[in-house]
């Protein structure tokens, strides 16, 4: 993109780029860590990642207040002000996926001192590394303006809520066969929703690429497989 006569100008719209960037960082940390903590009954880290969202916090509201000022002062145009919109929506995104890993952690405690099959958290762990693998894509998109892998990220979403059906299901054979194992699915269930609405806010963040690029909402129809709301299990079946 060509330099603008105020130099300044360029400086304001590079300090939303970096204030972003460092939004990411901090998302991309938090989903991971906040998943591992489950995975290990870690409650140091758990509390770790839930002190890490006050930063988090911090950051959307300074990329608000710069945005606000970058529009008041420079009222700029076309693709300009497309950029400083899509900060906006951006940093909303990443502050909710931020939520969402930190309501993740949260549930680390409850579940600290109970003992479940093992691999039932792991399903939850790998749903998470697909949101990890969506979000640092989609993160590498909007650094690039690269509205083809912002594209491809978008497609990708119904891998997550594929794997949360299956997960969900399981989950319910669990808590049907014994109900020693209702709390604690109870609690995976919420970290496997969460975990699927960061997936989903990955593909808000795709959809303002395309806005950004192109100047034109995405009208396309999401890839949604979350079929939970309808999925029942049969005792015995």
């Amino acid at each position: 993109m060509p330099g603008h006569i105020v130099t300044s100008y360029d400086t304001d719209l590079e300090d939303l780029r970096r204030s972003i960037s460092e939004m990411g960082g901090v998302a991309e940390k938090m989903t991971g860590e906040a998943t591992l903590a489950l995975a290990r009954k870690d409650e140091n880290l758990a509390q770790a990642v839930i002190l890490a969202d006050k930063r988090l916090d911090t950051l959307q509201r300074e990329i608000e207040e710069k945005a606000v000022l970058l529009i008041a002062r420079r009222q700029p145009m076309a693709v300009d002000l497309r950029e400083t919109i899509s900060a906006i929506r951006v940093s909303g995104d990443l502050e909710r996926i931020g939520d969402l890993a930190k309501n993740v952690a949260k549930r680390v405690t409850a579940i600290a001192d109970q003992s479940p099959a093992q691999k039932i958290v792991l399903g939850v762990r790998h749903m998470s590394d697909l949101a990890e693998g969506q979000l640092k894509d989609v993160l590498d998109a909007y650094a690039s303006r690269d509205i083809k892998a912002a594209h491809d990220v978008w497609e990708r979403d119904g891998e997550i809520d594929a794997l949360y059906n299956s997960l969900f299901r399981e989950l319910l054979t669990y808590m049907m066969e014994d109900p020693r194992n209702i709390s604690f699915c109870t609690h995976l269930l919420f970290c496997a929703k969460n975990v699927e609405r960061i997936g989903d806010h990955t593909t808000n963040i795709a959809e303002t690429i395309h806005y950004l690029q192109t100047g034109e909402i995405f009208m396309g129809e999401r890839p949604k497989n979350d079929a939970s709301n309808y999925t029942t299990v049969v005792p015995g079946a």
